[in-house]
Parts: C-alpha cells; sequence; structure tokens
C-alpha cells in the first residue's frame, strides 16, 4: 500500500473561505437593526463591541456578518426585527435595482437611518399606498403567504361606474390566462358622474390580481391604492412618507 493512502498521511482539504463581503463593524450592527450607524459607531470607540472576543475601538474595523461573532456589552448582535409602513407613491417600481433605470421605492427612504430592509410582497408601478419593508425574511414569509397573511384591502377607480352584475361578477371570480382569480369581498365606496370606487379584499396576493380580473369584465383600473393590511390602515401617513410599526402592530398582522 501507498504511505500516501493511509488515513495517517492524508492531507486536510484546504480551509474554506470565509462567506461574504467585508464591511465595517458599526456598519454591520446597524443593518442587523440593533441601533443606528452612528449610535454603533459610538459603542465601538467606548469599547462595548468586541469581534470574536477581542475589544475593537475603530468603527471601520472590517467584519464579515454572519461569519464573524460580534457581541455588544457582552450581547451577542442578533437582527432585531425592523418592519416599516410606506405610502407609495404611484410611478415607483418595487425592486432595490431596476435594469431600466427607473426610480424605485428606495428613493422615498434616502437618507434614512435604517438597516437595510427588503419589500413585503409589492405593489406595481402604476399602484399606491401600503407597502411594508422588513429585515426578517421569515416573518415576511408569513405575511405573504395566503395561509397565515392578513387580508390587504384596496379602493380602486373604475373607468366607468359599476353595476350589480359587475359586482356579482367580480365576487364570482373569473379564469384569466389559467389561473382562477378571485375576491374574498367587494363593495362600491361612491359613484360619480362617469367613474366609481370599489373597495376590494384579498386574501391572497396574484400577480396585477385586481387589474387582471376587472380587465376580464371590460373594466380598467384608474387608480389602485392598498389602504390596509389586516387591522393596520395606511391612515393618514402622507405619501412617499414612511413609519416604523410597533410590536404591537406587526405581532396583529401575523406574529
Amino acid at each position: 500500500m501507498n504511505p500516501d493512502d493511509t488515513p495517517a498521511m492524508k492531507k486536510k482539504p484546504p480551509a474554506s473561505a470565509p462567506p461574504g463581503p467585508r464591511h465595517g463593524v458599526a456598519r454591520v450592527i446597524s443593518k442587523l437593526g440593533i441601533g443606528s450607524r452612528t449610535q454603533a459607531a459610538e459603542w465601538v470607540r467606548e469599547g462595548r463591541v468586541r469581534v470574536n472576543g477581542s475589544v475593537v475601538r475603530d468603527p471601520e474595523r472590517p467584519v464579515i456578518q454572519g461569519w464573524d461573532r460580534i457581541t455588544v456589552d457582552g450581547q451577542e448582535a442578533t437582527p432585531s426585527r425592523i418592519v416599516i409602513m410606506l405610502n407609495k407613491p404611484r410611478g415607483l417600481v418595487t425592486t432595490a435595482r431596476d435594469e431600466r433605470g427607473r426610480d424605485t421605492v428606495y428613493k422615498c427612504l434616502e437618507g434614512a437611518a435604517l438597516p437595510w430592509l427588503a419589500p413585503v410582497g409589492r405593489l406595481d408601478k402604476a399602484s399606491e399606498g401600503l407597502l411594508l419593508f422588513s429585515n426578517d425574511p421569515a416573518w415576511a414569509a408569513r405575511i405573504t403567504d395566503p395561509a397565515t397573511g392578513p387580508d390587504k384591502t384596496y379602493h380602486v377607480q373604475l373607468n366607468r361606474l359599476h353595476d350589480a352584475a359587475l359586482l356579482a361578477n367580480l365576487g364570482r371570480g373569473a379564469v384569466v390566462d389559467g389561473e382562477r382569480l378571485t375576491v374574498k369581498a367587494v363593495r362600491c365606496l361612491r359613484t360619480g358622474e362617469r367613474h366609481a370606487w370599489l373597495e376590494i379584499v384579498l386574501d391572497e396576493g396574484r400577480n396585477r390580481q385586481i387589474r387582471r380580473l376587472l380587465q376580464a369584465f371590460d373594466v380598467s383600473v384608474l387608480r389602485l391604492i392598498r389602504v390596509a393590511m389586516g387591522s393596520l390602515s395606511l391612515g393618514e401617513l402622507p405619501k412617499g412618507r414612511w413609519r416604523e410599526l410597533s410590536p404591537a402592530e406587526m405581532e396583529s398582522l401575523g406574529g
């Protein structure tokens, strides 16, 4: 037997390289949602932060999130769930980057002292209203799952007046492009001389669901505004502005 084939002589495989990019420790702490980047930098300079057991005093000391062990005042720096609600304006796309160079919903968050947050679900470019962001993907998955997530309420302006037949048809639903599209509830909010506003409640979220369903009955949407998710209402939040949800509000949406 070749000595190199014996267990004692086998060479150890090289250690795998640490995953992920390196960032300053203060930035990483802020992205975990524990505090702002300014606060984190102060904690570092005060000697309250350790990386892999050693005190660091440089806020720009490079670390790899999820690889290096970071503690603040002896407590491990683990993500703290943050959820914000944005009143999305029409004309913004719900993505971090758009390959066509269009403005995204992150334009509304520019300059805010927030960790990285991802949209919870989406609203299409032409739609407005309540859009959530969170740094907790497991929570976001529960909110967007039809089995566990809250109902979503929309106010929809039609390009014509409604009638009883339209409301009945929406209640029955329709098959569009091979998909069965339905609504949970629908009612008329108000009518004008030429247009009507409906309130439509969904318990699932398919791509452009309301627009496609109405189009199946030769009705076009002039405006579509998400006004509530479960008991969480858009309220008086101004267009393009955001606010952080309280723990009780997060709990009401799904834990």
